[in-house]
């Protein structure tokens, strides 16, 4: 059994019109609300062993905000592909993990995350900012995650409801 956090990027800022859309930063309620989660996944013993995020700086942020709040003791690994992905190239990236890694978590976007979280436990749940959703998906390897794998969806956290 393997344990998915999906966690969507904290609040982002509009402020600067002439950034890119990957490099808006956060806003200090986002990094607040980063914080919170990170928080929130150290009370309940869901520090992950491996955390995989978008680059986008808001995404990126995100995680850092996060691992550091959580305890996480490893490196945040950014990878380009999770930016603008869909449910098949976030299978493909986790799918190279370590089955050392039991609990791993995802920083990414919308509506990305929310199509991953559908294929993998068949949840519409809607992820605003720095929601987390906890799945548990009934493998032994990574290598066997497939985009229709039955996960459950165990756990859903929004920082508005914490």
């Amino acid at each position: 059994m393997k344990t998915l956090l999906i966690l969507r990027h904290a609040k982002s800022s509009w402020k600067y019109d002439d950034l890119a859309d990957h490099d808006r930063p956060l806003k200090k309620r986002g990094e607040q609300a980063a914080t919170l989660m990170g928080e929130l996944i150290r009370r309940h013993s869901l520090t992950p062993q491996r955390i995989l995020s978008s680059t986008a700086r808001r995404a990126l942020d995100t995680a850092k905000l996060v691992a550091e709040a959580s305890h996480y003791e490893g490196r945040v690994i950014a990878t380009r592909t999770l930016y603008g992905a869909d449910p098949d190239d976030f299978v493909e990236v986790l799918r190279q993990l370590d089955d050392a890694d039991e609990l791993v978590m995802i920083v990414g976007h919308n509506p990305d995350l929310e199509m991953l979280l559908e294929s993998l436990t068949g949840a519409m749940e809607s992820l605003p900012t720095a929601a987390l959703a906890q799945v548990s998906l009934p493998i032994d390897s990574w290598k066997e995650l497939k985009e229709d794998t039955p996960g459950k969806l165990v756990h859903f956290w929004a920082p508005s409801t914490l």
